[in-house]
């Protein structure tokens, strides 16, 4: 991707137990929301890295749950899993999340689109139960100036943008 089309991670901390990311996409605010939720292109960029994602499973209604793993070059599984508490397409999204290899890193996640221009905001607000769960997620006031982060939160938004980017520029189908 050439650096004038990738957009710029923007990162809050209003308290200690609540992390605000946001990004802008050149995309309709639909094809993002639909990114974001549908499997079909959550598995294209989620994992990231060279890892490979063998379960993504989502429910996207009140009350339905989503389960994603994806494991690493060398073997190493990764499992999270949440359940659906608001969606209002394509708007808003709030779901709760769990890493399973954090026990306890219990967090609820608000994700909020708005579109101008044909550039669509994604506005997400991680709010974690306590201060243990929190202090799994390195991402931090003093590192929010990085360009990626020890979670690979930012290698995802990327990936998101590349794949958003492919969707939009896309010959129609015939």
């Amino acid at each position: 991707m050439t650096g004038s089309r990738r957009g710029r991670t923007v990162r809050e901390f209003p308290n200690e137990l609540t992390i605000v990311t946001s990004r802008e996409f050149h995309a309709p605010m639909e094809l993002v929301f639909d990114a974001l939720t549908m499997p079909a292109h959550i598995r294209h960029w989620w994992a990231t890295g060279g890892d490979t994602m063998t379960v993504c499973d989502v429910d996207l209604r009140v009350g339905g749950d989503f389960h994603h793993v994806f494991v690493t070059p060398e073997g190493v599984q990764f499992s999270f899993r949440g359940t659906f508490l608001e969606v209002e397409r394509p708007f808003c999204v709030v779901n709760t999340w769990l890493f399973e290899g954090w026990p306890g890193a219990w967090a609820e996640e608000h994700h909020e689109l708005s579109e101008a221009a044909g550039v669509t905001t994604l506005k997400t607000t991680m709010t974690f139960q306590d201060l243990d769960g929190r202090a799994h997620l390195k991402v931090s006031p003093e590192s929010s100036s990085l360009s990626a982060n020890d979670n690979g939160h930012d290698a995802s938004l990327d990936a998101l943008e590349e794949l958003l980017h492919s969707l939009v520029n896309s010959p129609p189908a015939s």
